[in-house]
């Protein structure tokens, strides 16, 4: 399967292994972390672009292979965060870091 689709996708994606070396990043993660490298990044550690709050977070979920999600508020924009464990062959192999805009307020269903 061709994972080109990603590199366009609107929310940030960075991929990085068990020990939080950043493998891969789209283009909406490189336009956020522009002033850090953008794409340079890649092959670098996720721990160092995050403030020491963020970091202390992302190194228990590399740690533990726990989801986190949550939402943030930056420069008046909603997003949504989400860390998820991702694994190879059933092995873990570290953690895939989304972030996605999102309304203020929003619809939520619950269906059956």
């Amino acid at each position: 399967m061709n994972h080109s689709w990603i590199e366009e996708f609107p929310g940030s994606v960075i991929a990085c292994d068990e020990n939080g070396i950043i493998l891969e990043m789209n283009a909406k993660a490189a336009k956020g972390y522009a002033d850090r490298g953008g794409k340079a990044l890649i092959g670098s550690n996720l721990l160092d672009c995050h403030s020491e709050a963020s970091r202390a977070k992302v190194a228990q979920l590399l740690e533990t292979k726990q989801l986190g999600v949550y939402t943030i508020e930056k420069n008046g924009i909603k997003k949504l965060v989400y860390h998820s464990p991702w694994y190879q062959d059933g092995k873990y192999a570290g953690i895939v870091e989304l972030v996605v805009e999102i309304p203020f307020e929003m619809p939520h269903f619950v269906r059956k």
